[in-house]
């Protein structure tokens, strides 16, 4: 696909999402799932960037974004900061937490290190229920909707619409990081951490880096979280919301933003749609997750171009009188092919 082409549908799908809460009559139930739909795409972008871009696998997400939600949650209610300014010091302080997980992350890779972060992930819930005097243990805290300058965020709109502009701030921001210099060095250290190394990279820095500023935008998404729903206990951050978050990746691609946003659309969707049944959302979201990795290994992101390689072997057969292939052949099969 060409840089206009893309653009233009760039441009077309944000029309779109503004025109949501217009196309859908207000539809209480329709907003909520926006609006929880954009608070999983902040959450699914900034583990891209750490899995997809940096090439570090982390199973205990679901704890910054617990981290970001207290802390928003705490700074609002109990010190009084306005929201507009608990919201960034909760991804500063998310980030912070992010950079002191890092760093001992460091020196770990592979399966060490998806252990070592699934250490966090059950560590945090635990930490947060003990410390009833701060975080209210099983009572959790009851945060205020957001208000910015005197003005309230009280209606399912309102709410839709401040998560929608924060979402595409956020995508904005990461999209330009990923194309510095560097987003270059995460990628860089993801293909072979030795080559970054001879290239001058500073590979523990950029690691514990990488945790940081992932961390960031997912505190920003746990505020966000904390404020919409009015309602935050350790039990709403366990290890399956963040299982939930790396199967958003799975299914919507690695290192892709699109991606991101049509992974968390998808599961963010499902037991929203299968609410009625007991299980049937599990049942659903484990398929999805089955289906893509056996047929779509590269995510939903990819059936565009799958689709553009189809039509380039069929032209390019009927030009020259082959055959027409019944499936794309993958890198493997023409590899064996070469052999």
């Amino acid at each position: 696909m060409d840089r206009n082409k893309y653009k233009k549908l760039n441009y077309l799908f944000i029309f779109l999402i503004f025109l949501f809460p217009v196309l859908s009559g207000g539809a209480t139930s329709l907003l909520y799932s926006g609006s929880l739909i954009f608070i999983y795409v902040i959450v699914v972008m900034s583990l891209n960037l750490l899995i997809g871009y940096g090439g570090q696998i982390s199973i205990g997400h679901a704890s910054f974004l617990a981290i970001g939600a207290y802390t928003s949650a705490i700074l609002t209610l109990t010190l009084g900061v306005p929201f507009w300014l608990a919201l960034p010091l909760a991804g500063f302080f998310t980030a912070f937490i992010g950079f002191i997980v890092g760093l001992p992350a460091v020196k770990l890779s592979g399966h060490f290190l998806a252990v070592a972060t699934l250490g966090f992930g059950v560590a945090i819930p635990e930490l947060l229920l003990k410390w009833d005097s701060l975080t209210g243990g099983f009572s959790g805290l009851f945060p205020e909707k957001p208000s910015i300058l005197g003005y309230t965020f009280e209606s399912d709109m309102q709410m839709y619409y401040l998560l929608l502009v924060v979402t595409l701030i956020v995508t904005w921001l990461l999209s330009n990081l990923i194309n510095s210099r560097m987003g270059r060095a995460f990628v860089a250290i993801r293909e072979s951490e030795i080559a970054a190394t001879a290239m001058g990279i500073n590979v523990p820095l950029y690691k514990a880096l990488m945790f940081s500023i992932s961390a960031f935008y997912t505190g920003l998404s746990g505020s966000l979280y904390a404020h919409f729903i009015g309602f935050i206990s350790p039990n709403d951050f366990n290890l399956s919301i963040s299982f939930l978050v790396l199967a958003m990746v799975v299914v919507g691609g690695f290192a892709s933003i699109p991606g991101s946003y049509l992974g968390a659309i998808l599961l963010t969707m499902i037991p929203q749609l299968t609410d009625k049944v007991p299980g049937l959302s599990l049942v659903l979201t484990g398929a999805a997750l089955v289906l893509v990795i056996l047929f779509l290994p590269d995510g939903l992101i990819s059936i565009g171009s799958r689709l553009k390689r189809k039509k380039a072997i069929k032209r390019s057969s009927h030009q020259t009188g082959d055959p027409v292939p019944e499936t794309v052949p993958t890198s493997q099969q023409v590899i064996s092919s070469e052999k």
